[in-house]
Order: C-alpha cells, then sequence, then structure tokens
C-alpha cells in the first residue's frame, strides 16, 4: 500500500503498475488529506461560511468538496466570503487589513501541514490578531496505518510510506509497525527501489520467520528523512496542538489520530469560538471513497467511477483532490 497522494499519482503518471510482477499489487490508502476529512467536518466547514462576518481561507482543493447539502464553492457562488491562500501567513494579513471580518482557516492536512498552521498561531497570539481561528481537521498518519495494518477486511503486506509527513516525524514514528515499511521520495526510480526494498524485507521475514525487529522501518528517500524527523517543527506542533481520537471517512474513529488545540490555544478554535455543531452528515450515495481510502476498492471498482463521478462532476473528495486516488486513476488509467 502506497500511504502519501503523490506517491500515487506518479505511480499511475509513471505506469508503474503496468512494469510489476504480477504477484506484487499496488493499493492506494489514507494518503490524501482532502480526502479522508470526513463529511461532518466539510459540513461544519461549510456552516461557518454561512455566519454573518465570516470569511472562509483554505488551500484549493478543499472548495470543491461536496458536502451533505452544499459545498463551500456553492456557497461562494451564493454570497458566501470563501478564499482560496497559499500560505496560512496569508490569513494573518487579512486579519489586519479587515479588523472588522473573522477569518477563519479551513485546517486540513498531516503532518506536513499542521505545525506551519501551529506557526501561524503562535505568531497571531504573539501579535495579538484576535479576529483569527483554525477550524482543526488535522489527521496523524500512525495511526492510521496501525488501524489498517489491525484491519481484518484487508491484508497489507507492506507499506510504501509516505516521504513528506516523515521529513517531519522520522522513520522512528513506524516502530509499531510489524510488517515491512519503506519511506520513499516521489520520483519513479526511488518508488522502484522502495517496491524492491519492501520485497527484500518480506524475504527477510521468510528467513527469519517473522522477527520483524529484525526488519526495521527503511528509508530510500536518505536525502531529506532523518530516523527523529523534524524537532524543532513538532515542538511547534505539540505546543499548540494535541493529540485526540478523530474521525477518518471510510474507517471511522481511530484513537490518538487527530490533533485539537491545548487548553491555553482554545480562543483560536473556530469550532468553539462560533459553536458549530453539524447534525446528519451523509456520505455521498453510492460513493465507495471510503472504501478506496483503506484499500478495500480500487476507483475501478466504485459503480460511479468515470460515469456519475468524474473531475468536471466529482461525487466524492477521492476525485476531487489532485491527491485522490480516483482523480489519478481517471487521468492516467490503470497504469
Amino acid at each position: 500500500m502506497e500511504v502519501c497522494g503523490t506517491h500515487t499519482v506518479s505511480i499511475s503518471k509513471n505506469g508503474i503498475r503496468g512494469v510489476l510482477s504480477k504477484n506484487i499489487r499496488l493499493i492506494s490508502g489514507p494518503g490524501c488529506p482532502v480526502c479522508v476529512t470526513p463529511q461532518g467536518e466539510i459540513d461544519a466547514a461549510i456552516e461557518l461560511s454561512k455566519k454573518p462576518g465570516v470569511v472562509i481561507t483554505t488551500f484549493g482543493d478543499m472548495i470543491r468538496v461536496p458536502g451533505t447539502t452544499s459545498s463551500l464553492e456553492k456557497e461562494k457562488a451564493g454570497g458566501a466570503d470563501v478564499r482560496i491562500v497559499y500560505s496560512p501567513l496569508d490569513c494573518l494579513d487579512m486579519a489586519k487589513n479587515e479588523p472588522e471580518k473573522e477569518i477563519v482557516f479551513i485546517g486540513v492536512g498531516f503532518e506536513t501541514t499542521s505545525p506551519t498552521i501551529a506557526g501561524t498561531v503562535l505568531k497571531a497570539k504573539e501579535q495579538k490578531i484576535n479576529n483569527f481561528s483554525v477550524l482543526s481537521a488535522f489527521k496523524l498518519i500512525p495511526p492510521a496505518l496501525e488501524a489498517i495494518s489491525n484491519a481484518k477486511d484487508i491484508k497489507v503486506d507492506g507499506f510504501i510510506l509516505p516521504g513528506h509527513v516523515s521529513t517531519i516525524i522520522g522513520a522512528k514514528a513506524y516502530s509499531f509497525l510489524k510488517i515491512p515499511g519503506v519511506i520513499a521520495g516521489f520520483e519513479a526510480w526511488d518508488i522502484l527501489r522502495a517496491i524492491g526494498m519492501i520485497v527484500e524485507m518480506m524475504k527477510g521475514l521468510e528467513n527469519s520467520g517473522g522477527a520483524i525487529h529484525e526488519l526495521p522501518v527503511q528509508i530510500q528517500y536518505k536525502s531529506v528523512v532523518r530516523d527523529d524527523g523534524n524537532p524543532a517543527a513538532l515542538k511547534v506542533l505539540y505546543e499548540v496542538f494535541e493529540a485526540a481520537d478523530s474521525n477518518w471517512r471510510g474507517i471511522g474513529i481511530i484513537p490518538g489520530s487527530g490533533l485539537v488545540f491545548r487548553n491555553r490555544y482554545k480562543s483560536f478554535d473556530a469550532l468553539r469560538r462560533f459553536k458549530v455543531k453539524v447534525k446528519n452528515a451523509k456520505e455521498p450515495r453510492g460513493c465507495a471513497c471510503g472504501k478506496i481510502l483503506k484499500g478495500a476498492l480500487t476507483p475501478f471498482e466504485c459503480p460511479l467511477f468515470g460515469k456519475k463521478c468524474t473531475p468536471d462532476n466529482p461525487v466524492g473528495p477521492c476525485m476531487v483532490s489532485s491527491e485522490g486516488a480516483c482523480s489519478a486513476y481517471y487521468r492516467y488509467g490503470k497504469n
């Protein structure tokens, strides 16, 4: 299983599936942060956009993700103030220039993104910017991998582990794995080499009678990934946030897999500030995005794929995001 959405795109774009031995099957995992964001959190962002005086800021992919009854794109067309930003620091400039508005950033991402948002919160606190807040929908990768590796409805023999996330958390964060794992870069050669390393690890497991302690997680992406990751980024992240149970689309509640504000930064929590509560969030009918995210199905096995669900008319987030498995399979086929 490749965990990272960027790996999914690279695998499809470079035709890697087509050159592998038939006894090696690559499946996509929960590596797209937009895709794993559950319907309730999407609906919460949409509800926030309806509040008077609220400006919603977000990275590009989020704006088109369908909620239960609407999307940020539709709300924007209806008059809501929804803006795409390229850095969370842009939000602080907005907050200073428009003090009469409440600037809310939709915080979706893994460990790669969340430290930058934490740093932005620290800067807002330092500058006493009080009209800025964050809807925290951040996810942590290791707990999700543990849940998938223990799932009974799918058997994963090895993980191509995410390069970007691993630059932050380091190889030691995957020490719980009982199956082979290799942290890979993103070029075709990086991925092919990582697959070869996993196969060699599997051979080692067979020869050792399954003693995984003899085969720690390996790093193919050595140019940027270290055993301990980036301690400075982790320090900033956990100054502002702490781990909590979190809901993942298609997987459900995973203990300790999300991030919530620590008490001393609660004033930056948008859900708390605006008292947003969402009821009756519903997954799109017929959409298999949830099963695709945990590797139980491929996009081609979804009855909506390429028919009712296309990039121009996405039913689920796996077709919306540039890193979504459905989007990659649609663009590049079965490669």
